[in-house]
């Protein structure tokens, strides 16, 4: 995986398209073609620890997607150029820095006159600026954070999040390593101290007392988000000894976590599993044999063979020299979604540019394809997506990373039905 150090990028406006596709697109004058563009903002992690792992793999996902979008080369049902023929910009903003920053930044994008935002990894960031997205009016696409407060606490117009809440997450790994181990009798965690991570091991332990009453939490450990030092909590967990060990850490954290207790023998005396795994594999940090990984979501290697997980896999290794991981599919099934969407309310509008509110119309409750598979925004008024996931086990093979035992969940196995919050639902049984 390239990283990109500690350079900080600051509302960089980058073109992806150039002015001869401009010129083609006024000049084919066909019946509802457009020639203004789509300026769309994306916001994700461009400098600090989760750069490497998140934020780059994401920005290149947006770059590629977006280009290939302009030249008309991605398969059915997106096979026309741009949106609906206009062409795409987009304007990137480094999320790194604090939740007041970001609302900050939020607020400077729009002054930029983006037409659309897709961004944040972080929970915390998205819980801060879906209000104020709702305030400015602006439609804004939640790409990769998972807490599922979002939409079970609160009702917005402008905010869509196009993939799955971390509950999908959290109760899948808990189905895993239930039918791993059907004696199971202890279990532990470490997570990061903040909502995504609160809410990670609230859903897996959750979801474990539903499915195996008599196993034992005997320890959670609750380290600060960016600590980066673990071995207290390592300690803790290797006196605990649980069989399972459970972790959503991500980004720096997490290849932190996997040297620092690797070192240390905790992944060979509990069976760990990591939900936000993945993009692991894809880095210099190496993955034990036998640890359990998700790609939060039919991503990665549990994506499915269709045409266009092959083209986005094709597309971003020749550009990039790597294959996506899981924030590169989030990106792009992000802003396939919008583009699906938008044409959907631009069929509607005659063929004519929509406005931001018949686009809100034709994304509410909207069905569309992605590189895994079918999405359905089925959750939060038809702003939240649900999704089926997978795990399996690492087994390197000739210095490679490669997952065995793949078990796949459908969406309702893994995800509340509309109106009924993740804590209920889980602590109700998970009843389809």
């Amino acid at each position: 995986m390239k990283r990109v150090g500690s350079i900080r990028l600051k509302s960089i406006e980058v073109t992806v398209t150039c002015a001869a596709v401009v010129l083609a697109a006024l000049g084919a004058g066909s019946a509802g073609a457009q020639t203004k563009s789509v300026k769309i903002g994306v916001v994700t992690f461009m400098s600090g620890a989760a750069a490497g792992p998140f934020g780059v793999p994401a920005k290149n996902a947006a770059e590629v997607t977006a280009a290939e979008l302009n030249a008309g080369k991605v398969p059915a049902p997106y096979n026309t150029k741009g949106f609906g023929g206009a062409p795409i910009e987009l304007v990137y903003i480094d999320e790194a820095g604090s939740t007041s920053k970001q609302v900050s930044e939020y607020r400077n994008l729009l002054n930029q006159g983006v037409d659309y935002v897709v961004g944040y990894t972080s929970s915390g960031n998205c819980l801060a600026i879906a209000p104020v997205a709702e305030e400015m009016k602006k439609v804004t696409l939640l790409f990769d954070c998972g807490t599922p407060r979002v939409f079970e606490d609160a009702s917005y117009k402008y905010v869509f999040r196009p993939v799955a809440t971390a509950t999908m997450d959290n109760v899948g790994a808990a189905r895993y390593v239930a039918d791993k181990k059907p004696g199971l009798k202890t279990y532990g965690g470490i997570n990061q101290n903040y909502a995504w991570g609160q809410d990670a091991w609230a859903d897996f332990e959750g979801t474990l007392k539903a499915l195996k009453p008599s196993a034992e939490a005997v320890g959670s450990q609750m380290p600060s988000l960016g600590a980066g030092q673990y071995n207290a909590g390592i300690s803790s967990l290797l006196s605990a000894n649980p069989e399972v060990l459970h972790s959503s850490f991500w980004g720096g954290d997490l290849e932190a976590l996997i040297v620092q207790a690797g070192s240390r023998g905790l992944f060979s005396k509990s069976l760990t599993v990591l939900t936000a795994g993945e993009t692991a594999m894809h880095g210099k940090t190496r993955l034990p044999d036998g640890v359990i990984v998700g790609a939060r979501g039919l991503y990665g290697p549990f994506a499915p063979d269709n045409a266009l997980n092959k083209w986005l896999t094709a597309a971003y290794s020749a550009k990039f020299n790597d294959t996506p991981s899981y924030p590169s599919y989030k990106m792009n099934q992000s802003i396939l979604g919008l583009k699906a969407a938008y044409e959907k309310a631009q069929s509607a509008n005659g063929g004519k540019q929509p406005t931001p509110e018949q686009v809100i119309a034709a994304f509410e409750h909207l069905s569309f394809d992605a590189p895994a598979g079918k999405i359905n925004l089925t959750l939060g008024k038809g702003h939240q997506a649900a999704q089926g996931t997978a795990f399996g086990i690492i087994k390197n093979v000739n210095g490679k990373a490669t997952v065995t035992e793949v078990k796949q969940y459908a969406a309702n196995e893994v995800t509340p039905p509309e109106g009924v919050k993740s804590a209920d639902w889980i602590k109700g049984g998970l009843k389809k």
